[in-house]
C-alpha cells in the first residue's frame, strides 16, 4: 500500500509541474530549435594523442575493446556501409581518426525546371552557396574523419572526386556516409578511403540541403558525436565514444598483439613469408 501511495504522489507531483505555465524565455528557446547533446571541443594535440593509441588497430580489435568496456554491439555501423575500394597489400583503405560531422536532409523546395544553360548554372551556383554548401571543410585537420548523415533515398552524389581530394588536402583521412557518392571510379583511383551505402549520380542542387555541422548525427544506425574515434577497414566501421576511447584502445592493443604473435608462429610453421598483417 505504501508503494502504491508513493507512486500516486509522484504522478500527482509530475502533473502539477506539467500544469505550471512555461517560462516564456525557455519556450521561445525551444521554438527556435534546441540541441540537447553537447558538442565537445578538443585540441589538435588531444586528438593526435588519441589517434596514436589506435595506430594499426583493426575494427575487430576495437569491437573486442568495446565489449570489454561493457559496450557490446555499441558503435558498430550498419554492415551495408562498405569501403568503396580495398587494398589488401598495404591496407591503404584502412583509417582511424576523429569525427567531424555534417547532416544533409532531402530538400522540399521545387526543382529548377527547364532553363537556359546559363540560367541553370546560376541556379546551381546559388544552391551550392546558400542551401547545400560544405561549411564543415574549415573544421577538417590532420586526422579528421568526415561523417556525413545524408538525405535518405535520394540519388545524390554529395561526395565526388573533386571535393574528397580537397578534404584530404586539409588532412582528412577518410569519409563515412550513410548516403551515396559519385565519380566513384575516380575516387578509387585517387585512393581516398570512402565508406558508403551506395553509388549516387545527381548533384546536390535540387536534392538536398545542409542542416547542421558538427552536431551529433546518426550514421548507419550509430550515434556519432564530434570528437568520437572512428575506425574503418574491410570489416566495416566502428565508432568509439570519446569518454571510453583510451580504455578501449588499451584492450584492443592486447588483442592485436596476441593475434599477430600467434599468426607469426603459424606463418613460421607453414613456411609462409611474413606480410604487413603480422609485422
Amino acid at each position: 500500500m505504501r508503494i502504491l501511495f508513493a507512486g500516486v504522489m509522484v504522478l500527482a507531483a509530475a502533473a502539477a509541474v506539467a500544469q505550471q505555465p512555461p517560462d516564456e524565455a525557455a519556450l521561445q528557446e525551444l521554438r527556435a530549435g534546441k540541441g540537447f547533446i553537447a558538442t565537445p571541443v578538443f585540441t589538435a594535440e588531444e586528438d593526435q594523442a588519441l589517434i596514436a593509441l589506435y595506430a594499426g588497430l583493426r575494427v575487430a580489435d576495437v569491437s573486442d575493446g568495446m565489449d570489454a568496456a561493457g559496450l557490446q554491439n555499441v558503435g558498430l555501423v550498419d554492415r551495408a556501409i562498405r569501403p568503396l575500394w580495398t587494398d589488401t597489400t598495404t591496407y591503404r583503405h584502412r583509417f582511424v581518426g576523429i569525427a567531424v560531422t555534417a547532416r544533409y536532409v532531402p530538400t522540399n523546395l521545387p526543382p529548377a525546371g527547364r532553363r537556359e544553360a546559363a540560367d541553370f548554372d546560376r541556379w546551381v551556383g546559388q544552391w551550392y552557396e546558400e542551401l547545400s554548401p560544405e561549411p564543415f571543410d574549415v573544421l577538417l585537420r590532420p586526422g579528421s574523419v568526415l561523417v556525413l548523415d545524408d538525405a535518405d533515398n535520394v540519388d545524390v552524389g554529395s561526395i565526388g572526386s573533386y571535393n574528397i581530394l580537397a578534404w584530404k588536402q586539409r588532412g582528412m583521412v577518410g569519409v563515412v556516409t550513410d548516403g551515396t557518392a559519385r565519380d566513384t571510379d575516380e575516387v578509387e583511383t585517387e585512393g581516398v578511403p570512402l565508406y558508403l551505402r551506395g553509388v549516387g549520380r545527381g548533384i546536390r542542387p535540387g536534392r538536398n540541403q545542409i542542416e547542421s555541422v558538427n552536431r551529433p548525427v546518426v550514421c548507419g544506425g550509430v550515434l556519432v558525436v564530434p570528437g568520437d574515434v572512428v575506425v574503418a577497414d574491410g570489416d566495416g566501421v566502428i565508432v568509439v565514444p570519446r569518454a571510453v576511447a583510451a580504455e578501449v584502445a588499451r584492450y584492443a592493443r592486447g588483442i592485436l598483439d596476441g593475434d599477430k604473435a600467434g599468426r607469426r608462429e603459424l606463418y613460421r610453421e607453414l613456411g609462409l613469408p611474413a606480410d604487413p598483417s603480422v609485422e
